[in-house]
């Protein structure tokens, strides 16, 4: 039986076997803009050629104006793609100081949008909604990545104000988006990258000590919508897994393979039953560097480790595949994902 697409990703993420492994297809804006010209294709109809199983819905930014380059935080930022942080404005920051800061405001967002962007997909794609959330990310931002993890030993009790106002903030402003239109998504899928090519940025202690209490309060949140939760994470994060488990985290991705301890086969063998996994074929050195025949074969590789059982959407290891990244090899990543990611009923 064909399925629809979110009928696909929904088996999926139940650890079943769907008529097919969902596809998965992020890029960078210059990657997808240049793939729509040489394609003659509009965003929707890029998105169908390519099969990909999922869609996005945003809520609205009704803040005040921005100026100067100051993000809600009051982060300025340059540089290429995200950029890097100019200011830490929390680096020597008192607890007073901490509480006295001007959070952003769960007001400035608006999902009344949502619904009309979900109705477009009538029923027929996985919805992704929510917030980013990425309140490690941030964190760094305001006191500067070495300040911050000297500060997790000197000053812990700022450190867990930080977070406790940044993750007050996106439950709230999460919540406030589930209660409007909660019923129109599937999947809460929020980002923190917690990971390096060596290894986690900080220590499984560290981790559960300083931001797994609000990881878990986030995938509550979720879960108390009955939605799917997905964390986007980059690097090597293996040690971390078991506690995301733990917490009830449903999936993961991109699943950067090329890092220390993200072995496909150790992965679906140790992990697979419990967390669905998102991602993996390689987008640094496999799709941007190999040809269209290399990238077929390793596709197909990877869907032999990781589809059986279900729990797996095929797609790269990283969110956005980035505009050095031959089209052809694109192509040829989702049409052999197409071709050998069938389940034979």
């Amino acid at each position: 039986m064909v399925m629809t697409s979110r009928e696909r990703v929904l088996t999926a993420f139940a650890h079943e076997e769907p008529d097919r492994v969902p596809l998965w297809f992020g890029a960078s804006r210059e990657m997808w803009e240049g793939m729509q010209k040489k394609l003659s294709l509009d965003d929707e109809g890029l998105k169908q050629m390519l099969e990909d199983d999922f869609r996005a819905v945003h809520a609205s930014d009704i803040g005040p104006d921005l100026k100067d380059g100051v993000n809600r935080l009051g982060i300025k930022r340059a540089g290429v793609g995200c950029g890097q942080p100019l200011n830490h404005p929390l680096a020597n920051a008192t607890l007073k100081e901490v509480h006295a800061y001007a959070w952003p405001d769960p007001k400035w967002f608006d999902a009344s949008g949502i619904k009309a962007q979900a109705e477009k997909h009538k029923g027929k794609y996985a919805i992704m909604g929510g917030f980013w959330s990425p309140f490690w990310h941030e964190a760094i931002d305001l006191f500067g990545m070495e300040n911050l993890c000297l500060k997790m030993y000197d000053e812990p009790e700022i450190v867990d104000a930080v977070f406790e106002h940044l993750s007050s903030f996106y439950f709230e402003v999460n919540k406030k988006t589930f209660d409007t239109a909660g019923k129109y998504i599937d999947i809460f899928f929020m980002g923190n990258d917690l990971g390096s090519q060596n290894g986690p940025l900080l220590s499984p202690e560290q981790f559960r000590r300083f931001l797994l209490p609000h990881f878990k309060k986030l995938i509550d949140l979720g879960h108390a919508y009955k939605l799917k939760v997905q964390l986007h994470c980059c690097g090597g994060i293996e040690p971390l897994i078991p506690d995301l488990i733990s917490v009830g985290l449903d999936a993961l991705h991109a699943v950067q393979t090329t890092c220390v301890g993200m072995n496909l086969v150790e992965l679906k063998n140790n992990y697979g039953k419990k967390i669905v996994f998102n991602g993996g074929i390689d987008s640094h050195h496999i799709l941007m560097e190999s040809t269209p025949e290399v990238v077929r074969e390793r596709t197909k590789e990877i869907l032999k480790i990781m589809m059986p059982g279900g729990g797996y959407v095929a797609g790269a290891s990283h969110d956005t595949v980035l505009e050095a990244t031959p089209i052809e090899n694109v192509l040829a990543m989702c049409e052999t994902i197409r071709e050998f990611g069938t389940y034979n009923k």
